[in-house]
C-alpha cells in the first residue's frame, strides 16, 4: 500500500489505496491465464489488446455479468458474495494464499477503520521463548508478519549470524534478503528467497495495511532496492509454511534445511519457524559442529534482539 502518497495523511481515504490495489492485483492475475487455458476460444489473435484474460472472458468463465465485474475490479467491492468470490478465484485460477489476499483487499476496500497513528509494539510472552530455548538441537525462531526476528534460540542466533550482524533491532529478514550485500552469498537460492520474501509481505500488507512499521519497511525497501521494487509490481503473494532452504553459513558451509513454520496463539501476526536437518545428513553433521562453535562464542546471546528478550506479556495494541 505504499508509494501512494503518505498512507498515515487522515484527510485521505485509504480505500481508495485498497481499491487500486484490488484492481492490479487482478489485472495481474488476468494477465497470466489465457483463452486457451481457460478453455475458451481466442478471438482477435495477435490483435488482442491485453495479455491473458478479458474482463469478460473473466466475467464468462466466473458466471456474473461483465458489467458487475468491471465494477468489482474497480474496487467497488460492497456486498461481494462467497459465490463470486469462489467463481472469480475459479476462472482466475487463484491458490488458497491468492484468494485470502483478495478477501482481505475485498475487506479493505469496504472499510472505514482510520489507520493507526502508533505501531503495534511486539513482544513475545515468556512461555514461548522457554520453548524456544528448549529447542536445543533445532534452530528455532519467532518471525512477525514484517519477518522481523522477534526471538530465537541459541543455536537459531548462531545460524542467522550474518542477519544478526546488522546493528538494528529487532534483525529483519527482508531487508537483510534485499539490502546485505551477503545475502545472496547466505541464501544460496536468493532469487527464489527474494520472491518469497516479498510475496510473504504483500500477503500481510493485505491483510493489515494500517500497520505503519510494515508500509515503513515496504517504503524503504521500494526506495533502495530495485529488484524489490520489480518483485513488488509483480502483485504476488505467498503462504509460506514448510519448504527448504538452502544455506551457505561462514562458519560451517553448506547446509540444506527443511523448515516448517506454526502459528502462535494470542498474535495472528506472530509465528514459529524451525529448521530440522534430514536425520545422519551431511546437514546434520554441519548443525551439530554450528551448535559446537556456538556453544564457546559468547558473541552469539549478545546479538538477540533489543525487544525479545525479557520482555513480557503478548502484543501491545494502539489506538
Amino acid at each position: 500500500m505504499t508509494g501512494r502518497n503518505d498512507p498515515y495523511d487522515t484527510n485521505r481515504d485509504m480505500r481508495d489505496d485498497f481499491r487500486a490495489e484490488i484492481r492490479e492485483f487482478l489485472g495481474t492475475r488476468r494477465a497470466r491465464v489465457t483463452p486457451e487455458q481457460a478453455g475458451l476460444p481466442s478471438y482477435g489473435g495477435d490483435r488482442r489488446r491485453v495479455n491473458g484474460l478479458r474482463r469478460e472472458e473473466v466475467a464468462l468463465l466466473a458466471g456474473i455479468s461483465s458489467e458487475y465485474y468491471t465494477r468489482l475490479e474497480r474496487g467497488n467491492a460492497t456486498g461481494v458474495s462467497e459465490s463470486v468470490i469462489d467463481g472469480i478465484a475459479q476462472a482466475l485460477r487463484l491458490d488458497e494464499a491468492e484468494r485470502i489476499h483478495l478477501l482481505d483487499l475485498l475487506r479493505g476496500a469496504g472499510t472505514t477503520r482510520p489507520p493507526r497513528r502508533k505501531p503495534a509494539q511486539q513482544r513475545v510472552r515468556p512461555a514461548v521463548q522457554r520453548v524456544l530455548d528448549s529447542m536445543t538441537g533445532t534452530p528455532a525462531f519467532v518471525l512477525s508478519g514484517r519477518l522481523d526476528i522477534l526471538a530465537a534460540n541459541h543455536l537459531g542466533r548462531a545460524l542467522f549470524s550474518p542477519v544478526y550482524a546488522d546493528p538494528a533491532r529487532p534483525p529483519n529478514n527482508a531487508r537483510f534478503v534485499f539490502l546485505d550485500p551477503h545475502a545472496p552469498e547466505f541464501f544460496r537460492d536468493w532469487d527464489q528467497v527474494a520472491n518469497d520474501v516479498v510475496a510473504m509481505l504483500r500477503a500481510e500488507a493485505g491483510r493489515d495495511a494500517y500497520d505503519r512499521r510494515l508500509t515503513d519497511l515496504i517504503g524503504e525497501l521500494s526506495t533502495r532496492s530495485e529488484d524489490f521494487r520489480r518483485r513488488w509490481a509483480a502483485h504476488n503473494v505467498r503462504i509460506h509454511t514448510t519448504g527448504l532452504k538452502r544455506f551457505h553459513h561462514p562458519v560451517v558451509g553448506d547446509l540444506d534445511l527443511p523448515f516448517e513454520t506454526f502459528p502462535l496463539g494470542g498474535d495472528a501476526s506472530q509465528s514459529l519457524l524451525t529448521y530440522t536437518p534430514e536425520p545422519a545428513s551431511r546437514s546434520q553433521d554441519a548443525l551439530n559442529l554450528l551448535a559446537s562453535w556456538a556453544a564457546t562464542n559468547d558473541d552469539i546471546d549478545e546479538s538477540e534482539p533489543a525487544e525479545s528478550a525479557g520482555s513480557a506479556g503478548s502484543a501491545e495494541t494502539s489506538d
